[in-house]
């Protein structure tokens, strides 16, 4: 038996000080604008003085910041540390300027997600030279459900592995589960999604996958498509389509895989 005081009853180790920390990072993402100490403490049950003593370590080490108004907002730390994780930092230092030139190429913007605790994470993202863009912010989460990047991930995986996804992302309706389910075996047959937003009107979003050395799709690379109604670089989905699937087969043999498409 231990008697160390920091660990349970159930045999699992308690880190307060460390939990307090997440849970205020965690909060202050889920935050659209900044929230004060009060605000803070209210929210995660904790006194004034508890979330203090947070912060201020906190901001020491440039993860928050005091801004107007006595709010206290994330930094890009957070983000700026999970692109030194290796494998993200090989996927975004391998696409990046492929990526671009696909834009340039097809007059689109781009962007690669990953999976992410059920969701995905936009760890990527250019834009083309046009002056009209149609592009999702770097470091957006978004519900596999919206998106064609959510299909095409989730179409490559093994059982297992999509039971497990649809736990993390979380209850939804049943038809919309059901619609989604429906579409992976569409988009692996293919090996694209092809498909109208289901987010904004007048959008098709093309996706396709990036796989790695062991044959895991990892990302995937997918422009919301708008129609050009004036301009001398246009080009059709059906263009764009084979230029997106093209760099991610590319993409995929520099990655070391055997199964890209």
């Amino acid at each position: 038996m231990t008697n160390d005081p920091d660990e349970t009853a159930g045999g699992k180790y308690r880190a307060p000080a460390l939990t307090k920390g997440l849970d205020i990072l965690e909060l202050l993402a889920s935050a659209e604008e900044g929230l004060s100490q009060v605000e803070i403490a209210r929210m995660l049950e904790r006194t004034t003085s508890e979330i203090f003593r947070m912060l201020v370590v906190l901001c020491e080490r440039g993860y928050v910041e005091l801004g107007g108004s006595d709010t206290y907002r994330l930094t890009t730390k957070m983000f700026e540390v999970a692109h030194r994780h290796p494998p993200i930092r090989r996927l975004t230092s391998i696409a990046g300027d492929a990526m671009q030139k696909l834009a340039n190429r097809i007059n689109q913007s781009i962007h690669m997600c990953i999976l992410n605790s059920g969701k995905l994470l936009v760890i990527a993202q250019v834009d083309c030279p046009d002056n009209n863009l149609n592009s999702v912010r770097l470091g957006a989460q978004i519900p596999i459900y919206d998106s064609a990047s959510g299909r095409v991930l989730a179409s490559f995986m093994d059982d297992d592995a999509l039971a497990n996804l649809l736990v993390l992302a979380g209850d939804e309706p049943k038809d919309r589960r059901a619609r989604f389910l429906a579409d992976l075996e569409g988009v692996r047959r293919s090996g694209y999604c092809e498909g109208e937003s289901l987010t904004i009107q007048g959008v098709v979003n093309l996706s396709a996958p990036v796989f790695d050395f062991s044959g895991k799709a990892v990302a995937a690379v997918t422009t919301p498509f708008i129609r050009r109604l004036t301009g001398s670089s246009n080009v059709s989905v059906q263009e764009a389509r084979e230029e997106i699937v093209a760099t991610c087969r590319d993409l995929s043999t520099r990655m070391g895989s055997g199964a890209a498409r």
